[in-house]
């Protein structure tokens, strides 16, 4: 039995190949694979070369890149896979199981539940909502965290710590800007406005019941003509940037009220040359706090993993689900597709808010 994995070969050219199945050996499972969510910004990084990760290898220890890197091709792309439990030599997982995981693009998977991420999802939630519950909602339930131990160090109790009763700005309104908007809302902020430029995830924003800002018409201006909090104090408490480019965060630092802190989930595979630090983040002595889901709040970790964070998002998808199925999962895509789409998205002739991979016609 072959299986198909999407495979990045060099820049610039990406391709659906085959490889030989194996049967789990004894502690493994199989697991076959349903919906894979494409998480656009990073899996282009390596169409187009910029992923740091093709070129240095990350030290953990010493946490630092150093010279090396995974270099071409690229066999794992992506984090986002919902998969059914075919067969399975392990007590920790059924046979039937509908899980969450993070292998990447391919139509099967032999995995070791001691080394794997495994989610068990649960039966009330719709299946392609799952592409969110082992990864990318963690990352955006993680931002959310990270606000919280701003204000509370370690003692924080619920992701509302950080956003309940304040005013809440998203730079960017793309998957991770989108789902950290609604765990915002849902957890009890005051107001949450996005700021994004292009018209289709406006539009999404817009439809999940969102005020959003085009960073063409000055949102700082705006927002701080209505947020005060007190004399020579207005701006957002805090915001979440979740744009990977510079000119993002230069916005997300002018929107800011005084002391404030933009939480930063972006990525970022360029320069930095719009980012002015001489400016608001000098003048109003502010905070750029990196919310990256390889780390939870210094000292938080015996209350809050990600184990915590999928079940933080499974809630999530439990209240907005219909609104995410229907305005941020725009593109059920086949994965003989996938290339093409990839090629698409690389040249800018396609836009899509959340493609998801199907498999045999799903």
């Amino acid at each position: 039995m072959d299986e198909r994995v999407l495979v990045v070969e060099e820049p610039g050219r990406v391709c659906v190949a085959t490889e030989r199945a194996e049967r789990p050996a004894e502690g493994e499972f199989r697991a076959e694979t349903v919906y894979s969510g494409l998480s656009a910004g990073t899996e282009l990084s390596f169409l187009k070369g910029t992923n740091p990760f093709l070129h240095a290898t990350w030290d953990t220890e010493l946490g630092l890149f150093r010279p090396g890197g995974v270099g071409y091709p690229v066999r794992k792309l992506g984090y986002m896979e919902v998969a059914v439990v075919r067969e399975s030599r392990t007590p920790a997982v059924t046979a039937g199981t509908t899980v969450a995981m993070t292998y990447g693009h391919r139509s099967g998977y032999r995995a070791d539940p001691l080394a794997d991420r495994v989610v068990p999802l649960p039966d009330d939630l719709d299946p392609l909502l799952g592409i969110y519950v082992a990864h990318m909602g963690p990352i955006c339930a993680n931002g959310l965290l990270h606000a919280a131990a701003e204000l509370h160090g370690t003692d924080v109790r619920a992701l509302a710590d950080g956003v309940l009763g304040r005013r809440i700005a998203v730079t960017g309104a793309g998957v991770v800007g989108v789902l950290t908007a609604l765990f915002a809302r849902h957890h009890g902020a005051e107001e949450v406005v996005l700021v994004d430029p292009t018209p289709e995830r406006q539009a999404a924003a817009t439809a999940l019941g969102f005020e959003v800002l085009d960073p063409g018409d000055d949102p700082a201006t705006t927002l701080k003509s209505r947020w005060r909090h007190a004399a020579g104090d207005r701006g957002a408490d805090v915001v979440f940037q979740c744009r990977g480019n510079a000119e993002s965060l230069a916005i997300a630092l002018r929107l800011l009220r005084p002391q404030g802190t933009a939480i930063d989930l972006a990525f970022y595979g360029g320069g930095a040359e719009a980012l002015r630090l001489g400016e608001e983040f000098h003048h109003n002595g502010l905070t750029i706090r990196c919310a990256q889901i390889g780390r939870v709040p210094r000292g938080t970790a015996h209350l809050w993993d990600r184990e915590r964070l999928s079940a933080e998002t499974i809630q999530l998808l439990r209240a907005e689900g219909k609104g995410v199925r229907e305005h941020v999962i725009t593109d059920l895509v086949p994965l003989d597709h996938a290339p093409a789409l990839l090629a698409d998205l690389a040249d800018h002739r396609r836009h899509v808010l959340q493609a998801v991979f199907t498999f045999d016609d799903r």
